[in-house]
């Protein structure tokens, strides 16, 4: 056996067991020396002795002399003392801090905090004392009101005079020259509170805080809410007192934000000290915001009746209170531009439920009489129209409207931050442009239109815009009269006028990317034939017809009773004819008709029903997504959302994220390719041919509605895209009126006014250009001849969809049999009109919308607005 194996001889005495007998027998309780103590070999098997007491103390076991080595040569790992009363003390000895559910010993010196506590067992050390408890609630209660102290002590009042003070916003054209410099500040002015009459003191208090006069100027549980709101990322909210509200007015910045609430709530505390309530008062009505780029009660009195604030009525002391509750929204002329929520029906029917409610809580309160109350809620108070600013005359108010509103939805700037001015706004119109498509307005308008001598000539309008395609940068817009005649819709950037068949161009792509039910997907050639007969029904894929709500038969009806018989698709866009379209667009399926117009860029809110006569243009897009549409085409296929701002500076620093939008292919080329080869014969040979006088290749299509209620036409190059938009406008009701008559013909076709304006226009702005022409169609889809010919005695079925409404067509066309009212008849201008989202989406396609996605507003959107290069485009648009 090798020696390293072998076992230790045993000890003398009986071995180890009798060793430990005899040791606790003679031992004086001392322990044995470690092993190897000595150093000697024979030490580590028991064998030999340390120092003279060798033979009184043996060793114990093998683990206690490991403990003893390690504690004589200053190891790690140290022997187990006993403590008091035979415990075991902790690492350290009898005054450590204690080991396992052992007591520690008491320290020697007390410490100033007893935890974990010393003279408790297990898990009862770690639970702190109340004297810990109380000690360290007090401690956080002090700091907490030190904290308050500085930070009373380090804010200062507020002051509305600061706070009127206001700069302008500066707005610059595309070649950086500066086009117009706007701001508040000479609409501001304060009054003091005994020029404030009591009606409105107390309509503010009654709707906003009534118990003002007795509250310190702080509602804790609101401040409470907005802050756990804010920290958990959650929406912000309000809920404040009038001090609160006068507080937060006074900041040009109104961001939601910790710091900034905390701030808001030592200055209200301030405040409530040491400014009386009617101060208080006094600075919140003089630092609100009514609207109309009013601030202040005196400057909102001249906006909105034309009188000074002393003069005020109750019933318009209610109207104004009303108002600040979000000008946006309770203004009755209406706000679509920012969000298609806030036309004019809807904000007239929330203003006047709002005055009533306040003018009824002043009276529940007692804060006016009987017969005063009785006076005040006669009449609702109609304020007047608004009015132009400085330098916003012409298209220049159209211009900064639509740059403002693509501001809004692309940053987080507030309105009414935005209104207190600083910004350099920098747009993409091109200034020559602008004033070659107002000249060229203008110039039609005044050969052929003469308003004084011709009813018919009154009230008709005009709306335009010029994209660019395949960069969707808006260079120009016509967006009617101006602000200084009263003209206050921006006709580019608003819904509500049906493009008719303008809207034809959008089936015949549908059709050759999607095919039809009787192509199993295959395209659709535009040579295939079509009926193009007069008064034809519309089959279902079945075999039968579409019907009427009553069960009868649909008709769609042409111009004229002219027999075209099967025709191809492509004659029948260059004439103009809507049976064959109604019935491809019935092959097809509508919501692939839909589908391609949003994917070229018209957005969601626009769309009308898809009955039948969607195929013709019963929807109801702006002049601005109409340009940018069409640009798709001009561009093969590439759409990119349209956008009136380049970049936003403020104390020279930019602001938000104003990157241009980006390219994207939302048609195959193939198709975009033939719908431009198809379009050019339109002007070539068709109902465009007025566009020939352009003098370079073109593509475009003419677009007039039932009725004779508006006329557009739409045309591009590869360098620009243009819509026109004409049509008359009751100005009391904002009803589209008829166009039989005007100009002193039988109807106003889109072949002729609108398309001369397009041709003028589009000669200036290309002046000095080349003419690229357009890329070659390759051919696409099989041709089907007859392909809607009649199946044998059809039956007649009931088709799920709405009742078609009567069809609108190139020029007006004959009355259907029994029809439903079409878009035309049922929807006013947009912001009379029903096309809103709830206030969270887009709305009309000035501004903000994003990218039109087979889902923006509006938007929602926060939604702010619809989506034209102006406060509705979406995350680019």
């Amino acid at each position: 056996m090798s020696e390293h194996r072998r076992k230790p001889p045993p000890p003398q005495g009986g071995g180890r067991a009798a060793a430990r007998r005899g040791q606790s027998g003679s031992s004086s309780g001392r322990r044995a020396a470690p092993r190897g103590a000595t150093g000697s070999p024979s030490d580590s098997y028991g064998s030999g002795a340390y120092g003279a007491r060798a033979e009184e103390r043996p060793y114990g076991s093998r683990a206690e002399a490991r403990r003893a080595a390690q504690r004589s040569t200053g190891g790690r790992r140290r022997a187990v003392d006993e403590g008091p009363g035979g415990r075991r003390g902790g690492p350290g000895g009898p005054g450590g801090p204690g080991r396992g559910r052992g007591r520690a010993a008491a320290p020697d010196n007390k410490r100033f905090i007893n935890y974990p506590r010393y003279d408790k067992d297990g898990w009862h050390r770690w639970v702190p004392s109340w004297k810990l408890v109380t000690g360290l609630f007090i401690g956080f209660v002090g700091s907490l009101v030190a904290m308050v102290g500085v930070g009373y002590a380090m804010v200062s009042i507020p002051s509305e005079n600061d706070a009127a003070k206001s700069q302008n916003n500066v707005y610059y054209w595309a070649d950086g020259s500066q086009m117009v410099a706007t701001g508040t500040g000479a609409n501001r002015q304060n009054v003091t509170i005994d020029q404030i009459p009591e009606a409105m003191q107390w309509a503010v208090i009654s709707a906003e805080n009534k118990s003002f006069y007795q509250d310190s100027g702080v509602d804790p549980m609101g401040i409470a809410r907005a802050l756990a709101n804010m920290a958990s990322g959650g929406q912000t909210q309000g809920g404040s007192t009038i001090t609160q509200q006068f507080v937060k007015n006074t900041y040009l910045s109104q961001d939601q934000t910790l710091s900034r609430k905390f701030k808001e709530m030592f200055i209200s505390i301030k405040v409530g000290t040491k400014l009386t309530k009617p101060q208080i008062l006094q600075g919140y009505l003089n630092t609100s915001y009514y609207g109309r780029g009013a601030y202040g009660i005196q400057a909102a009195a001249q906006t909105y009746f034309g009188v000074d604030a002393v003069k005020l009525k109750p019933s318009q002391c209610a109207f104004l209170a009303a108002l600040l509750k979000g000008p946006t929204y309770y203004d009755p002329a209406g706000n679509s531009d920012i969000d298609p929520a806030a036309d004019a029906k809807s904000n007239l029917k929330r203003s006047t439920e709002r005055w009533s409610w306040i003018l009824g809580e002043m009276h529940k309160d007692k804060r006016i009489t009987d017969q005063q109350y009785q006076d005040a809620i006669k009449e609702y108070p109609t304020p007047q129209g608004r009015k132009a600013t400085k330098g916003m005359t012409g298209q220049i108010s159209y211009l900064a409207d639509t740059a403002k509103k693509y501001v809004l939805a692309h940053s987080h700037i507030s309105e009414q931050e935005f209104d207190k001015g600083g910004y350099q706004i920098y747009t993409t119109f091109d200034k020559t442009k602008v004033n070659a498509l107002s000249a060229a307005v203008k110039k039609i308008e005044k050969q052929r239109l003469n308003p004084k001598t011709r009813e018919k000539d009154k009230y008709v309008q005009f709306g335009a815009a010029s994209v660019v395609p395949n960069d969707g940068a808006i260079v120009a817009l016509y967006g009617g009269a101006g602000y200084e005649n009263n003209h206050f819709t921006n006709n580019a950037d608003t819904s509500g006028v049906p493009v008719g068949s303008t809207w034809k161009p959008f089936v015949l792509a549908a059709a050759m990317q999607y095919g039809t039910y009787k192509t199993d997907g295959q395209g659709v050639s535009p040579l295939s034939k079509y009926n193009g007969d007069d008064h034809l029904k519309v089959r279902n894929e079945d075999g039968s017809f579409v019907l009427n709500k009553d069960n009868s038969v649909f008709y769609q009806n042409n111009e004229s009773d002219h027999a075209w018989g099967y025709i191809t698709l492509r004659k029948a866009m260059e004439q103009s004819i809507n049976t064959p379209f109604v019935q491809l667009g019935w092959d097809v399926g509508m919501s692939h008709v839909r589908d391609v117009a949003n994917k070229a860029g018209i957005l969601d809110q626009s769309f009308a029903t898809l009955n039948p006569s969607f195929a013709l243009g019963t929807s109801t897009p702006s002049a601005i997504r109409m340009a940018d549409a069409y640009a798709t085409f001009a561009a093969s296929g590439t759409h990119t959302d349209p956008y009136s701002v380049t970049k936003v500076k403020k104390d020279g620093q930019e602001l938000g994220d104003f990157t241009k939008p980006k390219r994207r292919t939302a048609i195959p080329e193939d198709v975009a390719n033939n719908v431009t080869d198809t379009l050019e014969n339109v002007i070539q040979n068709g109902t465009g041919q007025n566009a020939k006088a352009l003098g370079r290749t073109a593509a475009g299509k003419t677009g007039t509605t039932d009725s004779n209620k508006s006329a557009w036409f739409v045309g591009y190059t590869q360098q620009l895209s243009t819509s026109v938009a004409m049509f008359r406008e009751n100005p009391k009701d904002h009803e589209l009126l008829s166009m039989n008559g005007t100009a002193g013909v039988a109807s106003i076709h889109g072949g002729d006014i609108p398309t001369s304006v397009w041709t003028e226009y589009m000669k200036a702005a290309l002046k000095g250009k080349s003419d690229p022409g357009f890329p070659e169609a390759v051919k696409i889809g099989e041709i089907a001849d007859e392909v809607g010919a009649p199946s044998p005695t059809p039956s007649v079925t009931i088709t799920p969809s709405e009742t078609p409404s009567e069809t609108p067509s190139e020029t007006p066309s004959e009355t259907a049999t029994l029809p439903s009212p079409s878009a035309t008849e049922t929807c006013r201008f947009k912001f009379n009109c029903g096309n809103t989202n709830g206030g969270t989406t887009s709305g009309t396609d000035g501004g903000v919308t994003s990218s039109p996605t087979p889902t923006d507003t509006s938007s929602t959107g926060s939604t702010r607005g619809n989506g034209n290069g102006g406060f509705f485009g979406g995350s680019t648009g």
